[in-house]
């Protein structure tokens, strides 16, 4: 018994049944021992298939070697010499051709802003996918709002009130922030149960986009509104 201390209860009282087993010479004790040996053997490949993990449990730790990825990644883009130069600086596909420019990335999502064309339309001209064109749009997007949401994308402050009511003074009109205009502005996806409401003159649904603005271009307030409200 002693050899087996390290031996979990379950794994101790397979080897005692074994070891009796042995010692008989009945056929069905002789298949019950066969049947003993099958158990096992599935327990140890269970453990072994177990015994080395990530962080999923039951999956394989595979040694991706990091160091040497960090050290390719600095050798290819940052060194002094790097393999490949500022101006080879684009991302490559699995046979190594260079993938798509900032250039071709930016006049897609400006030709989307600017003419309202469709993702998929700018590959005729850029030469680029549907998705990566939507996807360089929404990055084009967030950078402007974070580098000029500060400067344009607020409401007036008190200095700007002052300084309009002053310039507009001037021109003969105190107490004026802005000019105020008013358009119907064609809704596309508008909801076939609300067609009928939202459809007028135009006999097409439509909003009206109301938008408050500076002599010097700034818009300070953009609303749309509901055709039916007065």
């Amino acid at each position: 018994m002693d050899r087996y201390y390290h031996m979990n209860a379950r794994d101790y009282q397979m080897k005692e049944m074994e070891m009796t087993l042995l010692d008989s010479d009945s056929d069905d004790e002789i298949e019950i021992l066969s049947i003993l040996a099958m158990e096992e053997e599935r327990l140890k490949r269970e453990r072994a298939s177990t015994s080395r993990r990530g962080s999923i449990l039951g999956h394989n730790v595979i040694n991706h070697n990091h160091l040497q990825g960090q050290e390719r990644l600095f050798r290819d883009y940052f060194a002094l010499d790097p393999v490949f130069p500022p101006h080879l600086f684009r991302r490559r596909n699995a046979v190594g051709v260079l993938g798509l420019s900032s250039l071709q990335k930016m006049t897609a999502a400006l030709r989307m802003l600017a003419y309202g064309v469709a993702a998929d339309s700018t590959d005729e001209y850029v030469r680029i996918g549907e998705s990566t064109a939507i996807e360089s749009l929404r990055k084009f997007v967030k950078a402007v709002v974070n580098i000029f949401s500060e400067e344009y994308l607020r409401s007036p402050n008190s200095n700007d009130i002052a300084r309009l009511f002053a310039v507009n003074e001037k021109r003969g009109f105190p107490g004026m922030l802005g000019s105020i205009d008013c358009m119907h502005w064609k809704w596309k996806n508008c909801p076939t149960a609300w067609k009928r409401q939202y459809t007028g003159h135009s006999c097409e649904p439509t909003l009206i986009l109301e938008a408050v603005a500076s002599y010097d271009r700034w818009i300070w307030t953009c609303i749309f509104w509901p055709t039916w409200v007065s």
